[in-house]
């Protein structure tokens, strides 16, 4: 029998509309003008790039922003094994520092879309919705070196890095997201994606009915979850029956630490429980119950 909520599931799973699709495009393009046409970033090695859910695959129509990063390559933050310091990896102090670069980076969006287009947050510039792109993060980062010494060779893995203006540090893997993300979206015959933009959806519908257990859940937290589902629990034809088992895997699993405390980010290269997390394992656990009832399964 078919489930009630089958033929919401599957509209769900659609990606933006071709119209929506191009006014993200649209974004992403004059981000990357902006940085282009700045005179002062003539001699950087700048890359431009779209990350997250939009460059992934997995945003959901209506609700579709960007989230663009810039990164710097000239300059890099690191992290190195115990018993080792910068200068063993040929590293040097640079002169341009990230506030300077962010300072930039605000100055170019500014000069090429006008002041009143732009709003500096404490951690990315918003590029305001207009008719002709969608609203965009624009977030300034150096690039960030995971160094690994192994029979006396180092090697490391190239992330971004952004400091907030109000301190500390976020150290995230847009490339190995993209990579990952896509190579399970394969083993899953392109159901992946498509389940992932379902529980999106369908935790919107929850926190626009006042379902505080869906409020803490990010739309990144959802792919990680079911990213982390196995691949059988993607094999059905209904998308309702996949739900069921992405549900039913993350719930049995996130009763303990001890299930998924080796759990990661879909990047594999952070844990995603463990203490430098924005969410718990405890506000996970609620949300899947609240989700599986309000799927209404038994």
């Amino acid at each position: 029998m078919t489930h009630p909520l089958e033929a919401d599931f599957r509209e769900w799973s659609k990606p933006p509309t071709g119209t929506e699709e191009q006014r993200c495009t649209n974004a992403e393009r004059v981000v990357r003008n902006a940085i282009r046409s700045y005179p002062a970033f003539a001699t950087r090695n700048i890359e431009v790039f779209p990350q997250g859910s939009y460059r992934n695959g997995t945003n959901v129509r209506a609700n579709s922003d960007v989230d663009i990063c810039v990164r710097c390559m000239d300059v890099c933050f690191s992290d190195v094994p115990d018993g080792y310091s910068t200068p063993d990896f040929g590293l040097v102090d640079a002169t341009y520092t990230y506030a300077e670069f962010k300072e930039d980076v605000g100055h170019a969006l500014k000069s090429y879309l006008g002041a009143d287009a732009v709003t500096r947050g404490n951690k990315a510039f918003d590029l305001h919705e207009n008719t002709y792109r969608v609203d965009a993060d624009v977030v300034p980062t150096f690039e960030h070196r995971r160094y690994l010494v192994q029979s006396g060779q180092y090697s490391y893995t190239s992330g971004t890095e952004l400091r907030p203006d109000n301190g500390g540090r976020i150290i995230n893997w847009p490339h190995q997201n993209y990579e990952n993300g896509t190579a399970k979206n394969a083993l899953t015959n392109t159901r992946f994606k498509k389940l992932v933009r379902v529980l999106k959806r369908l935790r919107d519908e929850m926190v626009a009915e006042g379902n505080t257990a869906a409020e803490p859940i990010p739309s990144y937290l959802i792919e990680c979850l079911v990213w982390n589902a196995p691949t059988q629990a993607f094999v059905h034809d209904e998308y309702a029956e996949n739900l069921r088992a992405i549900l039913f895997h993350l719930f049995a699993n996130t009763l303990t630490d001890a299930e998924c405390n080796e759990w990661g980010e879909i990047n594999e290269l952070k844990y995603l429980f463990r203490m430098s997390q924005p969410w718990t394992r405890e506000d996970v656990n609620s949300f899947v119950v609240a989700a599986w009832n309000r799927a209404g399964f038994k």
